[in-house]
């Protein structure tokens, strides 16, 4: 009879473990760690939480590289990496909440994921004290680690003599058909420089007064019809000549200025605006503790230290290092009104705007 027991326990351990993967994204795949291999099943039951990490990231490779390893050495915590854009990653989590498969969701910003705070568990770090004003945890879900400003990146061998220092020079006719602008509904670098411009242009910065979407008007005009397919496209397109300036975010275009490439990044002087990268722990999650470490890791002064000086990430700690590539914070100008919380509340209602303006452009 225990034999017959413990056969039987070997087959169920068996059938659960082909469950967990038939639970996997098709489009992304069942989670793995960085060799390959695959994760135990968790005991849902209780006990001491294995040494694994399932996080769902929309950070660049170079990113997720520099900060996993350092985390898994240090921890000695196994991380298993899903890599997407936001919004996929979004929905899975929102598809898998009876059942997360992940523990991590390191993707956007407090504006993009405020209507789903329901789906992540509230922890606010030991570190959240040492981040710069305004980028801390106020609402005990959203940790910003890492901001993603909105700037825009210009082919210095396409432009010429021509100015692009703001948002205005946007509309010279000269560049009709040559910006790349992705769609701000689904794409949360084109949302936020949606909501640069819609502070940039509006009267006494008032992102939905009716000056600010005058201009946005006048802005879809000189698109010609253009819009980028992914938030890839934008810098890409422009990197690789397609388009004379692209509305993105720093990290990839600093990133092509650190690697040489004839483009610039220009932060755009009527203002622009510092969205808080965040990172948030998946609710109901398998291993909320080490989720935790995770995000301590994230906000550690070592952390914010590394990623700045090496990396095309602009730091939110206080005082951290910053690389001289990057643009000097006091060389930016941010706008004094801009208000992350009511952006978050407002957010569908700022992409319908948009939309109904899109489909009038095209008539």
């Amino acid at each position: 009879m225990k034999f017959g027991r413990r056969w039987l326990a070997a087959i169920l351990g068996a059938m659960l473990a082909v469950s967990a993967v038939g639970c996997s994204s098709p489009n992304t795949g069942k989670a793995s760690d960085q060799s390959g291999n695959p994760t135990p099943v968790t005991n849902r039951e209780g006990g001491s939480e294995e040494n694994v990490l399932v996080v769902y990231t929309a950070r660049s490779e170079e990113l997720n590289k520099a900060v996993i390893s350092e985390f898994e050495k240090q921890t000695g915590i196994k991380v298993e990496l899903v890599t997407a854009g936001t919004g996929e990653l979004l929905k899975r989590v929102e598809s898998e909440k009876d059942n997360p498969l992940g523990d991590i969701l390191w993707a956007a910003d407090r504006t993009m994921l405020a209507s789903s705070s329901d789906l992540f568990m509230q922890y606010v770090s030991s570190e959240d004290g040492n981040m710069m004003d305004g980028f801390q945890n106020t609402t005990g879900y959203f940790s910003p680690a890492f901001a993603d400003p909105a700037v825009f990146i210009v082919n210095t061998d396409l432009k010429g003599d021509m100015k692009i220092e703001g948002f205005e020079d946007l509309l010279n006719p000269k560049l009709k058909g040559k910006i790349a602008f992705g769609d701000p509904v689904n794409s949360s670098s084109a949302f936020q420089s949606l909501v640069a411009m819609l502070y940039a242009m509006g009267e006494n910065n008032d992102p939905m007064s009716d000056k600010a979407w005058e201009f946005v008007d006048k802005f879809l005009k000189n698109l010609d019809g253009k819009m980028a397919n992914s938030s890839s496209q934008v810098y890409k397109g422009v990197a690789e000549g397609e388009y004379v300036v692209g509305l993105t975010w720093e990290d990839p275009a600093a990133k092509y200025v650190k690697e040489g490439a004839n483009v610039e990044v220009v932060f755009p002087k009527e203002g622009t605006i510092f969205p808080g990268e965040s990172v948030q722990i998946i609710k109901n999650c398998k291993h909320p503790e080490n989720a935790k470490k995770f995000v301590d890791f994230m906000l550690s002064e070592e952390v914010q230290n590394r990623v700045g000086s090496e990396l095309t990430v602009r730091p939110l700690r206080k005082n951290a290092k910053l690389a001289d590539y990057m643009t000097p914070q006091s060389q930016i100008k941010l706008f004094s009104n801009y208000d992350e919380g009511w952006v978050a509340a407002n957010k569908l209602a700022i992409t319908n705007k948009f939309s109904e303006h899109l489909e009038s452009s095209m008539d």
